[in-house]
């Protein structure tokens, strides 16, 4: 899309990847996990290769503990009732698009009686790190890419504080290439015109009411409260912890773990490049010791990472010096 677009345009990458956005102290919890006798880990696969402070989910499985990679939460409950003298905790990580079926897993399990299922809630709302960012004023933003299949479950109508408050154009944008296209063109027309408003370019797969079904399971579920990002730290009301009435299913609540203080790998910058505030490019360690083989930091894990896009899709002027 870079390579499209004129040059007068310039794109910043952003908190909207899940995985890059975990914050290291997370993972490290989830690790810690995966070493409980009698715990099987459950996780989506990008997740497993994230370094953490000092190991991954990948050399916790390398060294005996039981990490399982699902293709969803339903698969996690399976291995649940499969495995009635496990405990099975999965690893809920994502935004408004994942919590849905997450909370509808605590559900499942309750309905079922499914006694050894657990989840880890690291899930993250999406508005308030918006706000985060815009408030720091670390970079200036003409308007914003809103995320499409976060916008599915949410609307339009929560953005609506961005452009009223800050003066900056939100437009919901697809995921082909022709919708990125069409949002970078009516975010454009939005600044030329002086004018900044919340649009939606995904009209096929987002009303401005969102998905009132949806968001009714994510409330009964779940209930508001701080997260830790990285890159960004702790922002208010911006992640979602399992309600009281489902807490025996919460897995901070069912297991303690002994962590050692977190630390970020040396030189890494995806915390910068998760605040927009650095490329890829600028990163010492990218194309050099940190790639998809052998990654340093999560932005270069997962597909979704600024990082790996770069790595694959970058333009050859812009890699010219690696």
């Amino acid at each position: 899309i870079r390579q499209l677009v004129p040059k007068t345009v310039e794109m910043k990458s952003g908190p909207g990847c899940p995985v890059c956005v975990t914050a290291t102290a997370d993972l490290d919890k989830a690790i810690a996990m995966a070493h409980l006798p009698d715990v099987i880990i459950t996780t989506f696969g990008d997740m497993i290769r994230v370094p953490g402070s000092y190991s991954s989910l990948q050399k916790a499985k390398a060294e005996g503990a039981d990490v399982r990679i699902v293709y969803s939460t339903i698969d996690a409950l399976e291995i649940a009732k499969d495995n009635p003298g496990k405990s099975v905790i999965f690893i809920g990580i994502g935004f408004e698009t994942t919590a849905p079926t997450i909370a509808a897993s605590i559900l499942k399990a309750q309905q079922e009686r499914i006694e050894n299922f657990y989840v880890l809630s690291l899930n993250k709302l999406t508005p308030p790190v918006m706000k985060a960012l815009l408030d720091s004023g670390e970079v200036k933003l003409d308007g914003i890419v809103c995320p499409g299949h976060v916008s599915v479950i949410i609307g339009s109508h929560p953005y609506e504080f961005i452009p009223r408050n800050y003066g900056v154009a939100c437009v919901i944008s697809g995921f082909e290439p022709l919708d990125i296209l069409l949002c970078i063109d009516k975010l454009v027309e939005q600044i030329e015109a002086g004018e900044s408003k919340v649009e939606i370019a995904y009209a096929r797969g987002v009303k401005p009411e969102g998905n009132r079904k949806a968001r009714r399971l994510m409330e009964d579920v779940f209930e508001i409260g701080e997260a830790n990002w990285r890159g960004i730290g702790v922002v208010p009301r911006s992640g979602l912890r399992i309600r009281g009435k489902y807490e025996r299913f919460d897995a901070d609540k069912a297991f303690s773990v002994n962590l050692e203080p977190p630390k970020e790998p040396k030189g890494c910058r995806c915390g910068d490049v998760i605040r927009g505030a650095a490329t890829p490019l600028e990163c010492k360690l990218f194309r050099k010791v940190c790639t998809p083989e052998s990654p340093i930091g999560p932005c270069m894990v997962s597909s979704e990472g600024a990082c790996a896009a770069y790595y694959q899709y970058g333009a050859a002027e812009d890699l010219q010096d690696f």
